[in-house]
């Protein structure tokens, strides 16, 4: 048996999408959704937690964002006391038949656009990164792997879905299944409602596995988790639950796809202008700049490689910024694609934090000196209250360069796309054993 999820991992040539049998909220005990799903762990501060407990005790968070119950309490055997508690209890209960999920997400974007994502919840068989079957396109650290990794062995749970975008789209095949009132509804705190329609028909299942089998998955949000699935599976041999991991699907053509750009700060300047002065310099260097006002410092609507706005925290100047010489990139990033050689992330990465500030992917990865905003408005207010020193504004990835980055075979720089909405925790539970 020990071989049998070893060749799947390594032989696999197509994604094996299957229903699980969900472990979810009982609505007769809890009353909705609303109280007790959470925005993804990695996004909720200790403030936010403490608001989310105060909604219900049986908020995802006591499981998904655990802490030690006492001095001498391990916060992940919390973790895993607490589910076992809750089920007991009757908080949570067990589908005793395998289901999909269909999930829609009405939704105001970042840019004021309305609009409606449609998903599919189901396990998906764990395989190693490759052609044909699932791809990665940001890098990752090892502090969240490491954490997540603790976290499912206690409680041999997937909490959370990861978020995966599927070459060939099966959201027909559920579509008649969501006409219904749904199983619940939520709305979040960004106003994005979400829908969830459990769906037992093996009809249906055989559809949705069979549309997806050779279509090729691309995760767009939750590396970590995913990785953290390799090395849970790795641990444990045969064949079994733990061979797969809880996804969204959400199809490429999806009507309701969005990606929208993450802006960089830099911090770290506030006592050195040796080093706002070296910065200014680099960039006049390497690009063309043109002073505008902050109205005009978003360059979305610009054509070309490596377009930019920029603000100067010291000076309060705003400026558009254009790369000079788009021909040096093929000397600074030789051996790399060119869907990665002009991806504004990677340019900003290289041009700018390591050719002018000396930053190795080690410290972006790791955060030194560097942030990130989601709006224009957020990275400004984070200049005008002196935590961040300067701002660049980026275009959003068109999801195509998304893709060809990853068939390339490379990963794009942490925070390099936005997917929005997020999808929240505490939906249904993928168990593991």
């Amino acid at each position: 048996m020990a071989e049998i999820c070893r060749a799947n991992r390594y032989g696999w040539a197509m994604a094996d999408v299957q229903p699980f049998p969900a472990l979810h909220y009982n609505l007769a005990t809890v009353g909705s959704l609303a109280p007790v799903t959470a925005p993804p762990y990695d996004v909720i501060d200790p403030a936010q937690r403490a608001d989310l407990l105060q909604r219900s005790p049986f908020n995802v968070v006591e499981i998904d964002l655990p802490e030690a119950a006492g001095e001498d309490s391990d916060p992940y055997m919390h973790a895993g006391e607490t589910i076992e508690e809750w089920t007991l209890s009757g908080v949570l209960t067990q589908d005793r038949a395998p289901t999909v999920w269909g999930l829609t997400q009405d939704y105001t974007a970042p840019d004021g656009s309305r609009h409606t994502r449609n998903g599919i919840l189901a396990r998906v068989r764990v395989t190693d990164y490759g052609p044909g079957r699932i791809r990665p396109h940001e890098r990752t650290q090892p502090g969240p792997k490491q954490d997540r990794l603790d976290l499912t062995r206690a409680t041999r749970y997937n909490l959370s879905p990861i978020f995966s975008l599927t070459g060939r789209d099966a959201w027909s095949h559920v579509a008649g299944s969501t006409e219904s009132e749904p199983w619940a509804e939520v709305t979040d705190d960004e106003q994005t409602t979400h829908r969830l329609w459990p769906i037992d028909d093996p009809a249906v299942h055989a559809a949705v596995a069979g549309e997806l089998a050779e279509a090729e998955l691309l995760i767009a949000d939750g590396h970590h988790r995913y990785e953290t699935a390799l090395a849970y599976m790795a641990e444990i041999p045969g064949e079994g639950a733990h061979c797969f991991t809880l996804m969204a699907l959400t199809g490429l053509d999806d009507p309701g796809l969005t990606v929208f750009p993450t802006h960089r700060l830099l911090s770290g300047m506030a006592d050195s202008p040796d080093l706002r002065d070296h910065l200014d310099r680099g960039v006049r260097e390497a690009f063309e700049v043109t002073e505008t006002d902050r109205d005009g410092i978003d360059p979305g609507t610009e054509q070309g490689i490596g377009c930019f706005g920029f603000a100067d925290g010291g000076t309060g100047r705003c400026y558009r910024l254009r790369l000079k010489d788009p021909e040096r990139l093929d000397r600074l990033m030789s051996g790399r694609s060119e869907a990665y050689r002009t991806l504004d992330a990677a340019i900003l990465e290289k041009v700018v934090l390591d050719e002018v500030l000396g930053m190795t992917e080690r410290d972006v990865e790791a955060k030194r000196g560097i942030g990130y905003a989601k709006t224009i408005d957020d990275a400004l207010a984070k200049l005008d209250d002196g935590s961040a020193q300067a701002a660049f504004i980026l275009r959003a990835t068109p999801i195509e360069q998304v893709r060809a980055v990853a068939a390339a075979g490379e990963t794009m720089p942490p925070k390099s796309t936005y997917f929005f909405p997020k999808l929240l925790s505490g939906m249904a539970f993928n168990p593991l054993s």
